[in-house]
């Protein structure tokens, strides 16, 4: 089975450099644009199903990189992004500068990252995705040939703490993903491996 896991297509909060989480922000008309193209690079591409954050920007993605293929496009609640809590809409430029904000340690510390109030550890993060990864993909690895995963830049880490076995202290291997970047991984009788990047 391979695997292709997508980030969401750019966002004016994106764009604005605003935390957004679990806030609900629609995708910029570039976002839009850029999912169409990545659809059209990936249309020789027979996805048997395709799973997806229930948040707008993603899920915009995956209809867009569906295109007009007959696949479906399953919402599941543990591919959400991180929630930022009262940090939701608030500048990460300025956050990552404020040493008194537990955002700071987000992209530079992310095994000491607290959540701020009624927001999400990583770790929190780490557990729903590798339940996800458990109980939907691995069980259909025989069955599956090609999945495509629609997610955000944090979440779409956490799915890949488990794919590579590694810890917090490495949450941000390879960098924060793109928007519309895509890693691809395959999953067989020997384990998770990641064959390449888009």
């Amino acid at each position: 089975m391979d695997i292709y896991i997508v980030r969401h297509g750019e966002t004016v909060w994106n764009k604005s450099r605003l935390l957004q989480g679990s806030r609900d922000i629609e995708l910029s008309k570039e976002g839009r644009e850029a999912a169409i193209y990545r659809g059209e690079q990936l249309q020789d591409i027979d996805f048997d199903v395709i799973y997806s954050s229930p948040l707008s920007r993603a899920y915009e993605t995956a209809c867009l990189i569906r295109g007009s293929k007959d696949v479906e496009i399953i919402k599941d609640d543990r591919l959400r992004e991180v929630s930022f809590g009262v940090n939701e809409g608030e500048s990460a430029i300025e956050l990552q500068k404020d040493k008194s904000n537990p955002f700071c340690k987000f992209f530079d510390d992310p095994e000491n990252y607290i959540a701020p109030e009624d927001g999400e550890s990583l770790k929190e993060v780490c557990i729903r995705t590798k339940e996800f990864m458990e109980e939907v993909i691995e069980p259909q690895k025989e069955k599956l040939n090609k999945v495509l995963i629609a997610g955000h830049g944090a979440m779409n880490k956490g799915i890949m703490c488990h794919v590579l076995n590694h810890g917090l202290d490495k949450y941000w291997s390879g960098g924060l993903q793109k928007n519309c970047g895509i890693l691809i991984v395959r999953l067989d009788h020997k384990g998770y491996e990641q064959i390449g990047e888009l």
